[in-house]
């Protein structure tokens, strides 16, 4: 049993799957697959015990993540948060997982600068071939930097530009020696994001929408053959959310995020496949409408704030056969203390097998620091 699950690892890290055909009865369902997927795992612990919302949430120093054009909009000069995720620990597995760094500072009350970088180690992996033969062991790794500019258009709107380098290594040389030279993948991306901040400037209390376009970049390749080349996970996403002030200790968001994974499903019939291989990035973000016009994924959330100080969340993230059928519920809390901020979140097991999400029964967390302890405390800050 260890030696196949070496191997399916090893074919699922090394060669990128770009499809899976599962069967329901007789109906074959296309799951379409990305290169680079470490960018879809929901990077931070506060969007994460809310089912994976984050489109239109409070800003704090994690929105970058989920959308640059929150951060004019914090009531704090500059901020920082960092993240760790623990991957498949279900599995006994140690040595995977998913850090992750960022932070901004607004230049004025109307413009910022953002940084992150996400970092996923995949751990020791044994190599194996067709016949069970071990052929030398890696460690792989994936990560990619951003820098982001984000400002007011207006009192109520904003918006960010980001761009994001993404490298992944996943194998080296003729590493299942098969004659194929594998190589690190690299490409460029850009975000595009849209935040509306109908809060009341006094309470606190009111509705919130955003709106993104991530990942929008070039293909990767882990091999020097041009004609084979994958997508990244491009992604358009649209949110809103609504605070209700009860009084001043007491306050509670609600929050809804639909994701559309901007990538064609790999074609069922080999005739469509070598025309798959070299289609533009361009002509697969317009391909995945037709293929799948509906969204990828939907995701619930609630937080509720005892005097801006303690949190609890809850949330439900549901998606789609098409994007991997993944269905949970999530649960998460806070504490924030002067410029200190403390995060949690766990999902609660749900599915079997390819079906249950790698992070069931793990604990993540996450810090925050606000390095403006002045206007610290304020009514918009959220979770952070």
């Amino acid at each position: 049993m260890k030696r196949a699950l070496k191997l399916i690892v090893t074919v699922a890290t090394v060669i990128s799957v770009s499809y899976v055909n599962a069967q329901t009865g007789t109906n074959p369902i296309n799951v379409t697959t990305t290169a680079v997927p470490f960018l879809r795992i929901s990077p931070e612990a506060r969007a994460g015990g809310m089912g994976e919302t984050g489109i239109a949430t409070a800003p704090e120093a994690n929105a970058n993540f989920w959308n640059l054009a929150k951060t004019p909009f914090n009531e704090s000069k500059t901020g920082i948060a960092l993240n760790y995720t623990p991957w498949l620990k279900k599995l006994g597995l140690n040595d995977v997982y998913l850090a992750t760094l960022g932070g901004y500072h607004k230049l004025d009350d109307n413009q910022a600068l953002t940084f992150s970088m996400r970092y996923f180690n995949l751990g020791n992996i044994q190599f194996v071939n067709e016949n069970q033969q071990e052929l030398g062991s890696y460690r792989p790794r994936e990560f990619c930097f951003d820098a982001g500019y984000s400002r007011k258009l207006s009192e109520k709107i904003g918006m960010g530009l980001a761009l994001r380098y993404i490298n992944s290594k996943l194998a080296s040389g003729d590493v299942l020696g098969n004659g194929t030279n594998y190589k690190a993948a690299s490409t460029v991306a850009a975000d595009l994001s849209f935040y509306y901040n109908g809060l009341n400037a006094e309470t606190g209390e009111g509705f919130t929408a955003g709106a993104t376009l991530t990942n929008l970049g070039g293909k990767v390749s882990y091999t020097s053959d041009a004609n084979k080349k994958d997508f990244i996970p491009a992604n358009f996403g649209i949110g809103g959310a609504y605070t209700k002030v009860f009084d001043e200790s007491n306050k509670m968001t609600f929050a809804l995020d639909l994701n559309k994974l901007l990538v064609p499903s790999f074609p069922l019939d080999s005739a469509g496949r070598e025309d798959y291989k070299t289609t533009s990035s361009i002509s697969g973000w317009g391909q995945s409408f037709s293929d799948w016009p509906g969204a990828s994924n939907v995701s619930v959330g609630i937080e509720y704030g005892y005097m801006n100080q303690f949190f609890v969340r809850t949330g439900y993230f549901y998606e789609t056969k098409e994007a991997g059928d993944r269905r949970y519920f999530t649960v998460g809390a806070g504490l924030k203390y002067n410029v200190f901020g403390l995060n949690f979140s766990y999902i609660i097991p749900s599915g079997s097998g390819v079906n249950q999400n790698p992070l069931s029964n793990t604990l993540r967390f996450g810090l925050t620091f606000d390095l403006d302890p002045a206007t610290n405390g304020s009514e918009n800050s959220g979770g952070e």
